[in-house]
């Protein structure tokens, strides 16, 4: 969705360019999260009065820098040691993609303050119309902008009482409702900047040249704001608990952004804030706030952690796309996931994350597998193996509809929240659903410190690497692989299953160089989108192990290509489908040499009969379909429950291969977000 970035220098001296260059570049590494129009707020020169600089623009981030570049009678040699500058790309929920709707958005033409925002604002309705009954006229659509003109508001109506900043955004945060992440810049509050989080993602990253005097830092409770539209409110800090430097050399840099990798490059010691954190920065020095009421089973500190991704992790190589590389990265990945957690020679599978709990899963009424999109797709893909190895029933959901149905969950119950980047809203939602309900809460997820990660009860990181590309590929693989790392741990002290683990197992350590010989297809893949990328559909079948790869495949193509596409189950055909297929339909069939070979041969004949021509994704010993297919894409046997991984991975291609044909951003599909933090 969104993405945040904000800079402060204190007593670091910095000149405007080096500001401006630090905002659009955190915005760059933010892109892959999805966007329409971007924009920056920087301070004015130092006068009386102060002013502040706000250049928005719709289009991508090139052409908001381009305007910045533009702007007449700016000095871009000015030096601060002290400044504030923040940053945003929008992604459209309220008014349609324009300068004027996009972020910062403002106070007043004189920019007083100025903030921007990730996530919705439920109740800004009501808020909008209480302000416009006061007098204060909208330029937006926005539900941003009815945030920062009651942050103007509530200035107006207790500045005699020198309110500080951060009991005024406390005081507006606690009226607003919905999922947010905000960052907060004024000129009534030189040098300072306040961001608060509340179901949206943010994370603080912190560079200084000496060391910090502790590795964490207090929380600091403040009074109950709520209701302050019409009482006026004093209110009394506790003493102050910030982050300190050890020494004399207080110079300090703040990297505010909504992910760790817009910061990465400057720093790696960060800081995850919580929901309903509110982080402060004055005179140098971070603190970190909460209301009193809302202090019950939270930490009391916030830790300083030290990020282990590089730089070169969220660079493209020397590839042309951060999709297409993250696709080649597979061989890597998968060993990435299994490191440290399969030892081939003793045939045995650790998960350090989870086994504490394992005798606790073992002995529970069911599993439910909680997702969305391609994650609800790895889900599907291990939910036969799961129920093969753990003898439990076994629930696939869609987080969305979990929640819609207000489905029954007990405390005997395990459930398992699958999310790339640990922030999907539906996702969390679902969790906090099932953590209130008392079921044990297992988190898999392939970001440190995420919402999932740090909700969960225990989990297991996939460790697949940071994926750039909104349309997911190394994720996925690494995801199916964890599930399959799972159902082996809860198989591990069965006798009867102990064959089935051992082929498995060796399945897994041949996987990286069968990942390898799938690639060498890309020139042959290629061929085939050469074929298919000026048709307008796309059907995908399968069943029992690959029908995951199914839904997979065709979500990929729908991402990348905006083609229509369709994932279908083949022992459906004969229920609705069939009636689709023609000699014009291009579809692609899935057909591997496993217990459904002869299921998936019949349907094949089905769709041959009405004159269908599909591509067959098969085995490349398979002398039969390959013999019967004239048309086909091979890739190396494996073991069933593992061919899935193999067989997406041509999927991955073709799609990829088809957007490229068509002249889209692969990179950065239309209308999609990488992080899904907003329900």
């Amino acid at each position: 969705m969104c993405g945040i970035f904000g800079y402060l220098n204190y007593l670091v001296k910095r000149d405007r360019r080096f500001i401006a260059d630090i905002l659009i570049n955190g915005l760059h590494r933010l892109e892959y999260r999805g966007y329409d129009s971007s924009g920056i707020a920087i301070d004015g020169d130092n006068g009386d009065p102060r002013t502040c600089i706000v250049v928005r623009q719709k289009g991508k981030v090139e052409e908001l820098e381009h305007a910045v570049k533009s702007l007449e009678n700016i000095d871009w040699s000015g030096e601060y040691s002290i400044h504030v500058g923040i940053a945003h790309t929008r992604w459209a929920t309220h008014g349609e993609p324009n300068a004027v709707n996009s972020h910062p958005q403002r106070s007043d033409e004189q920019n007083q303050f100025v903030c921007v925002h990730n996530g919705i604002i439920t109740n800004y309705k009501d808020i909008k119309q209480y302000l416009i009954n006061k007098g204060y006229i909208f330029e937006s659509e926005t539900d941003t902008e009815v945030v920062i003109k009651l942050v103007k508001y509530l200035y107006d109506k207790h500045k005699h009482e020198n309110i500080s900043f951060q009991n005024l955004i406390e005081m507006a945060c606690s009226q607003l409702e919905g999922a947010f992440a905000l960052l907060f810049k004024s000129l009534h509050y030189p040098g300072q900047l306040c961001a608060t989080r509340r179901g949206s993602p943010m994370v603080i990253g912190v560079k200084c040249a000496s060391e910090f005097a502790a590795n964490h830092i207090p929380v600091t409770f403040s009074k109950d704001l709520r209701g302050v539209f019409s009482p006026s409110l004093k209110t009394s800090d506790q003493s102050i608990v910030d982050l300190t430097v050890a020494g004399n050399d207080r110079s300090i840099e703040y990297y505010f952004a909504s992910d760790a990798s817009a910061i990465i490059e400057h720093t790696n010691q960060v800081i995850f804030m919580e929901d309903d954190d509110l982080a402060v920065v004055n005179n140098g020095t971070l603190t970190i706030h909460r209301s009193q009421h809302e202090t019950s089973g939270q930490p009391t500190i916030r830790e300083i952690i030290e990020l282990k991704i590089e730089l070169q992790e969220i660079m493209k190589g020397n590839y042309k796309y951060f999709m297409q590389k993250e696709i080649f990265e597979q061989p890597e990945s998968v060993v990435n996931t299994m490191r440290g957690r399969v030892n081939f020679t003793t045939k045995k599978v650790v998960l350090g994350g989870i086994k504490d709990y394992i005798n606790e899963i073992r002995r529970c009424r069911r599993l439910i597998l909680i997702a969305c999109g391609t994650s609800y797709h790895s889900a599907v893909a291990t939910r036969q193996l799961l129920e093969e190895l753990s003898e439990l029933p076994v629930m696939v959901e869609l987080a969305s509809d979990f929640l819609d149905r207000s489905t029954p969950v007990f405390r005997d119950d395990v459930c398992i929240f699958i999310s790339q980047s640990g922030e999907t809203a539906d996702t969390i939602l679902a969790l906090r659903y099932c953590k209130q309900r008392g079921a044990l809460i297992v988190g898999f997820t392939n970001t440190v410190g995420s919402s999932i990660s740090r909700e969960s009860h225990c989990g297991i990181h996939i460790n697949a690497g940071p994926e750039i590309g909104v349309a997911s590929t190394k994720a996925y693989t690494s995801q199916f692989l964890a599930l399959v790392l799972f159902g082996l741990v809860l198989s591990e002290d069965s006798i009867s299953k102990q064959t089935r683990r051992d082929d498995i197992i060796d399945g897994l350590k041949n996987l990286p160089e069968l990942i390898k010989e799938v690639l060498n297809c890309d020139k042959k893949i290629r061929d085939f989108a050469e074929d298919l990328y000026k048709k307008s559909s796309l059907l995908v079948m399968g069943r029992g192990f690959n029908f995951a790869t199914c839904l997979e495949g065709a979500l990929k193509v729908k991402e990348l290509t905006y083609m229509h596409s369709e994932g279908i189950l083949a022992g459906e055909l004969k229920h609705g489908p069939l009636a689709m297929v023609d000699d014009t339909m291009p579809i692609v069939m899935i057909i591997m040499d496993d217990p459904v070979k002869t299921k998936c041969m019949n349907a094949y004949s089905q769709v041959h009969a009405r004159g269908g021509q599909p591509v067959l994704i098969c085995n490349t010993d398979d002398e039969e379909l390959i013999k019967l297919a004239p048309r086909h894409i091979t890739v190396p046997r494996t073991v069933d429950c593992l061919q899935g991984i193999l067989c997406v991975v041509p999927m991955q291609l073709l799609s990829f291969h088809i957007a490229v044909l068509r002249g889209y951003d692969v990179d950065c599909p239309r209308n999609l977000a990488k992080s899904v933090t907003v329900a």
